[in-house]
């Protein structure tokens, strides 16, 4: 097991003097980036910057290696069958908006029904409703019980023949839940386009940090994640698809690089999956992601997990303990993957986050982009603490310490 105050000297960002005392429980958001991470985007453009893929000459050469190269290292972090099933993009938004522009719009017709659980971030949630209402299809909810799960019973009245697309969280993101995906991708595959099997799209987004994942044992059809959640820059992304799907589909966004020839009249478009990635790529945003996993895997997954559940043993205990205070979701600490939302009486979330912020202790309040979420449970807004493996026992006791305050703070007399 790692020690989270020995690794916290790879991130600089603790050590600079305006940031002394900082407790960061916002890593749902965005994580924090190793020195090593940072490190590999700027020796890129030092060493090996040129446009990948189109030069004949060395340096170029080396600057296509890197970037392939991390191809190869999000494929082998996935578990996909080739790296030709990876698409790099800016983000987990882009990668399923990509997924909706093309199979969604190009495979549902009128009287389709897409699938979609209540706890989707927006991100899962618009690209949808454009496809639903542009096709005339109908956007069907898996709704989760009190415990924020979703059952058997549920993802079965709910994906039937007349499913074409079925886009759900692996993690939520204001849960922190872990959604059975083998179960509805099984089912899915099962049932849905009237027997011959729905299109299975998950959000990875909050799981890929924290949890090993193998997409041929999820047996999804698309998988998308965000490089800034797992220590990576921003502006660099994924999208794992099947790479007979990504064959047959067309092209997101058309320009150049993406092309084998183009006439006056016609165009035939690169191979996969190059034919997905129009203009000049990200590839220092790609080599740094590959130094990310390379550094997450250092560490171990299995490891980040047993650290996310330890955390969040520690909050929820401690949160359940003060009075006023009510965690959002299920009671287990095993079921939160880090993230623990809540609300306290009394007191808006972004009083919350305000108060907090005053004892250097950085949380989010607000919706999540999860609104259908939040009009289901009733409230308009939620504060979130969400740990990694640079948090501390110590750091969540402390915002434990604060939390008890809150009340008191804002002139509540207990």
């Amino acid at each position: 097991m790692f020690s989270a105050e020995e690794i916290r000297s790879d991130f600089k960002i603790f050590s600079r003097p305006e940031n002394e005392g900082l407790i960061y429980l916002d890593s749902a958001a965005t994580t924090h980036r190793p020195e090593c991470v940072i490190q590999a985007e700027a020796d890129f453009y030092r060493s090996n910057n040129a446009n990948p893929l189109r030069g004949l000459y060395a340096l170029s050469i080396r600057a296509t290696d890197d970037y392939e190269n991390a191809r190869a290292s999000v494929a082998k972090f996935l578990n996909a069958a080739e790296p030709a099933e990876i698409i790099f993009t800016r983000n987990a938004s882009e990668s399923l908006n990509l997924v909706a522009y093309t199979i969604g719009l190009s495979e549902v017709q009128a009287g389709d029904e897409v699938v979609v659980s209540c706890m989707e971030h927006h991100s899962n949630i618009l690209p949808w409703q454009m496809v639903c209402n542009a096709k005339g299809a109908k956007l069907v909810w898996l709704e989760c019980d009190s415990s924020a799960e979703i059952s058997e019973q549920e993802i079965k009245a709910k994906i039937n023949s007349k499913t074409k697309i079925v886009a759900v969280a692996q993690v939520s993101n204001v849960f922190g839940i872990t959604n059975p995906i083998e179960q509805i991708a099984s089912y899915a595959h099962k049932v849905g386009n009237g027997g011959k099997g729905a299109y299975v799209v998950v959000d990875g987004a909050q799981s890929a940090p924290h949890k090993k994942i193998d997409v041929q044992a999820l047996d999804a059809d698309f998988f998308a994640f965000s490089g800034h959640k797992l220590c990576a820059p921003m502006g660099i992304g994924a999208l794992y698809g099947k790479k007979h799907l990504l064959e047959k589909i067309p092209p997101f966004l058309r320009g150049g690089e993406m092309i084998e020839y183009v006439t006056r009249e016609t165009a035939t478009f690169a191979e996969v999956p190059h034919k997905f990635e129009a203009g000049t790529v990200n590839a220092g945003g790609a080599v740094a992601l590959a130094k990310a996993i390379e550094y997450i895997q250092g560490i171990g997954l299995g490891n980040i997990e047993k650290n996310d559940d330890s955390l969040a043993q520690t909050m929820i205990e401690g949160m359940k303990k003060i009075p006023y205070l009510h965690i959002i979701g299920n009671n287990d600490y095993k079921k939160h993957c880090g993230i623990v939302t809540f609300t306290i009486d009394g007191v808006h979330p972004h009083d919350i986050a305000s108060i907090l912020d005053t004892e250097k202790i950085a949380v989010r309040a607000g919706h999540h982009c999860a609104q259908p979420l939040m009009q289901k449970l009733g409230v308009g807004s939620t504060a979130r603490a969400s740990c990694y493996f640079y948090n501390t026992q110590q750091e969540v006791e402390v915002f434990i310490e604060k939390l008890k305050l809150v009340r008191r703070w804002m002139g509540f007399k207990e």
